[in-house]
């Protein structure tokens, strides 16, 4: 085993046990949590060797960089996820690539998916991203547009809602990301108060930062790039 091979597989243990730790201290199973290495600014072969490592679940900012980073296939038990933000005319490729999209923030982007599930006859799961902290310089939809884009998702057949995804200002002190992680959460239960057939298990929120934050709050996500990427 390499050096850099050695660290990786270091770093990836110390994550995992994080969020064993936090999600026993919020009463949880850490089989709860799905740790999502945000492999963006790494390359293939060190994609690999987290999986090797036996990481699955991949996040990726950027279409055109991950359909050249994974121009060969990944290994069938690998779920890929698209964290960036996805231009409406990048959305076929993005749905070839991707398992599931969870920037998706507003009602051009919603259309186009549901045309191209559409033209290749298949369900595309998605999350609403939802700028909980109203920072201007981040994706994500605003409170007040929530109800109206999760309409045109329910009204779109080939479009799969399966939870929400928020990103926390970066913040000195990790407890004031507290509300914000409450507040995605309050949001999915308020939806799935209003719509029963919306099921929404997932809630993707935390990074390496504050993924114990967002786990005591009920994350079932965290993506986690620095921590375990360097």
């Amino acid at each position: 085993m390499s050096e850099s091979t050695a660290g990786l597989n270091e770093r990836i243990e110390v994550v995992r046990s994080r969020i064993a730790r936090a999600a026993t201290l919020a009463g949880r199973s850490a089989s709860e949590v799905t740790l999502v290495a945000v492999s963006k600014t790494v390359d293939r072969a060190t994609v690999n060797a987290a999986h090797g490592a036996g990481l699955r679940s991949f996040g990726e900012n950027r279409v055109a960089d991950a359909r050249a980073k994974y121009a060969d296939p990944l290994p069938t038990d690998v779920e890929l996820h698209l964290i960036g933000q996805l231009q409406t005319n990048k959305a076929g490729h993005a749905v070839e690539l991707f398992d599931l999209i969870e920037s998706v923030d507003r009602a051009s982007l919603i259309a186009e998916l549901q045309k191209q599930g559409e033209r290749r006859d298949r369900t595309i799961e998605i999350l609403l991203q939802v700028n909980i902290a109203g920072e201007e310089q981040k994706a994500g939809c605003g409170l007040a547009e929530v109800d109206d884009l999760v309409a045109s998702i329910r009204q779109a057949p080939k479009l799969s809602l399966r939870g929400l995804m928020t990103i926390a200002p970066l913040v000195d002190d990790v407890q004031a990301t507290r509300p914000v992680f409450a507040g995605l959460r309050s949001v999915r239960d308020d939806l799935v108060a209003r719509y029963p057939e919306l099921k929404l298990p997932i809630l993707s929120m935390g990074m390496s930062n504050d993924l114990e934050m967002a786990i005591e709050e009920g994350a079932t996500h965290v993506r986690v790039g620095r921590a375990i990427f360097g």
